[in-house]
């Protein structure tokens, strides 16, 4: 049942090990399939060497409902689960690690730059969200009160989350926050990173329905850095 869903996620998840966004076990995918069911990515394997087996069905309140012997969905699924919980346009949710992005979250830096007219109109500025130890509730907690504004999140000292209508938004997204930090972390270090002017922004963010973007955006929002 929903091969070709998994067949896409198998494809996710290599891309996410091929651009060294995950090490060893690290990040998770899942997919909403219906109301209150959800494939995801099991726990313990390499996004390297995850094939269709190895992607089961779990519902709401984190019971498996069909899986190969001993599949195991990741305990960080929590936070996936917060999200389709709160934003009933979420279809996917990807959680990764990738290394520029995550460097902001481990300096304590939210990535605000409006300076590149792609990150304006997709994402715009990208919260970092609070400390919450992985596995607990208390990661979902953290990112509650970001969830209606944005599709993309930094976690304090873990990495990123991205959210989007289906797998392939979502996956981008990771995608866009990554270049967005390199591009971000380059023009620091050329003397900081010049923001469009508020004008142009406006007409930005306004252009996104011109181009089919779904999700929410927090329009012209900056947030402080956090030492």
């Amino acid at each position: 049942m929903y091969e070709d869903i998994k067949e896409k996620m198998v494809e996710v998840c290599h891309k996410m090990w091929q651009k060294g966004w995950v090490a060893a076990n690290d990040g998770n995918v899942t997919v909403k399939v219906a109301d209150g069911l959800y494939l995801a990515t099991q726990t313990g394997v390499s996004k390297a060497e995850i094939t269709t087996d190895k992607i089961g069905l779990i519902d709401d309140d984190f019971n498996i409902v069909e899986a190969v012997e001993g599949w195991k969905p990741s305990s960080e699924v929590k936070m996936h689960l917060k999200c389709y919980h709160d934003r009933p346009d979420v279809g996917s949710v990807v959680h990764a690690h990738p290394p520029v992005a995550t460097g902001f979250a481990c300096a304590h830096q939210s990535l605000d730059d409006y300076c590149m007219i792609e990150t304006v109109i997709a994402v715009g500025s990208v919260p970092l969200t609070p400390y919450g130890t992985p596995s607990t509730y208390e990661v979902p907690d953290a990112i509650e009160p970001y969830l209606q504004e944005h599709d993309v999140m930094l976690l304090e000292n873990h990495g990123a989350l991205t959210v989007g209508a289906d797998l392939t938004t979502a996956y981008y997204r990771m995608e866009t926050l990554e270049l967005q930090a390199q591009i971000s972390l380059v023009a620091r270090l050329l003397g900081g990173a010049k923001d469009i002017s508020r004008e142009n922004i406006d007409r930005l963010i306004g252009m996104r329905s011109q181009y089919g973007v779904t999700g929410k955006h927090p329009g012209y929002k900056k947030y402080p850095s956090e030492d």
